[in-house]
């Protein structure tokens, strides 16, 4: 609390001076990557198992992605400097405020109301200067590499949709967080925390139930010999199926996905079509579905989820300290010490705290991901897995050449080649 009261200390050029240190990485991180991408060949490990058309195809849409990337980043780091050095910000919550005046609300009586409406500009602003990357990333690269599925009204459909969602969600969430910090006292982070906490819980339910099948159609995987097969493994491990659905991916995209959802004994697994299209055989099928089920019998997502909730919790606790800084409010040039404008200039403020974590809950999601693996592997599931997810490699078109310190920076995942050398081992275990 008193390291915040410091006048010596100037917050806004701190951040500024974090977010250029972490894009001046993450950019030398990306160049390192960009010139894996140019290998040209596969990695040792890969070769005889990966065809060299893949390989081809998989370098030219990577480094696609990779350039447009490196632009993408750059004029966002530009945009973003750019709004916080130029008091951006403050400027547009005292616009909000006299756009209320110009229709008779006094701003001070209506913290909640200007708090919705510089959020609603802000969000517009986002939308404008982002959907000209978006529409390029979706209708070019993604078109060009035979992965884009999506016409042009279905693009501007999803948008609707999702501004739709958005304008019915976010204001009573806003007004809740508003309203809990006004009037939370001493407990105010425990409130808070409990909030969120609650409000994460209702939209794992109504996510896939109300919000999912708003964008997608989900319909039961037809009887026969591979829906047997993985009804017959959730039994095996008690895993309490009530639906197994096939989602229609590839109105979209060409990619694949496979996941698990529910709570209690109401379970579902959702597989997308386009996993069924790549993989071949049903036991490649199977032996990912024996993957994602070693996440759940190991708990993976529930202590990831307490995890997220003890952050959460000392985050809260971070932001009641700093919400009453004068002086953290006059750095970025806020006259106002709205709550909304706390939480905003808190964001910034933790922001080693957050990269660190990321990086953290990056390493312990690989060392989940190859306990999974493990799993499908004493399933008797070692050389379908392999196949699977090669064979999703391959129409991915996933990059086959990595470098180290890029993907151990940002991948949440391991690398297929380290997932291979992983499963034979434990399949040498095993016998």
């Amino acid at each position: 609390m008193e390291l915040l009261q410091l006048s010596s200390w100037p917050w806004l050029y701190l951040v500024v001076g974090f977010q250029t240190v972490v894009y001046v990485f993450e950019t030398y991180l990306d160049l390192r990557q960009l010139q894996a991408l140019k290998r040209p060949s596969l990695p040792p490990q890969l070769k005889g198992i990966v065809s060299a058309e893949k390989f081809e195809k998989s370098k030219a849409y990577q480094l696609d992605k990779s350039y447009f990337g490196l632009l993408h980043s750059a004029v966002g780091q530009i945009e973003q400097t750019a709004i916080l050095l130029f008091g951006v910000l403050p400027w547009l919550w005292l616009r909000s405020g006299d756009i209320l005046r110009e229709y008779g609300y006094k701003p001070e009586e209506h913290e909640i109301l200007q708090s919705l409406l510089f959020l609603a500009i802000q969000f517009v602003w986002s939308q404008v200067t982002d959907l000209p990357w978006s529409i390029y990333s979706t209708f070019v690269i993604e078109q060009v590499h035979g992965f884009n599925k999506q016409t042009p009204a279905l693009f501007v459909k999803d948008l609707v949709k999702g501004y739709a969602l958005t304008a019915i969600i976010a204001p009573p969430i806003i007004a809740g967080i508003i309203t809990i910090v006004k009037v939370g006292g001493p407990y105010l982070a425990v409130y808070l925390w409990a909030f969120l906490l609650v409000l994460s819980l209702v939209m794992m339910v109504l996510y896939p139930l109300v919000i999912a099948p708003l964008f997608n159609t989900y319909t039961t995987l037809p009887e026969g010999t591979l829906r047997t097969e993985i009804e017959k493994l959730a039994a095996s491990l008690s895993y309490p199926l009530k639906k197994l659905f096939v989602v229609n991916g590839s109105i979209r995209s060409g990619h694949s996905n496979a996941y698990l959802y529910g709570f209690f004994k109401n379970k579902r697994i959702v597989l997308y079509d386009t996993l069924l299209e790549q993989c071949k055989k049903d036991e490649e099928v199977v032996a990912v579905i024996g993957h994602e089920l070693g996440h759940w019998k190991l708990n993976h997502t529930v202590y990831t989820f307490l995890a997220q909730q003890v952050i959460w919790l000392v985050y809260m606790g971070g932001f009641q300290a700093i919400k009453g800084s004068k002086v953290l409010y006059q750095s970025f040039g806020f006259d106002s010490e709205a709550v909304l404008i706390g939480l905003l200039l808190f964001g910034f403020v933790i922001g080693p705290v957050s990269h660190t974590l990321s990086f953290v809950f990056n390493i312990v999601s690989r060392t989940f991901e190859y306990q999974a693996d493990a799993f499908a592997v004493h399933l008797g599931y070692a050389e379908p897995l392999k196949v699977g997810l090669i064979r999703l490699q391959e129409e991915n078109l996933s990059a086959m050449n990595l470098d180290p310190w890029y993907s151990t920076y940002h991948f949440s995942h391991p690398p297929l080649i380290d997932r291979l050398g992983a499963i034979n081992s434990q399949s040498k275990k095993r016998l």
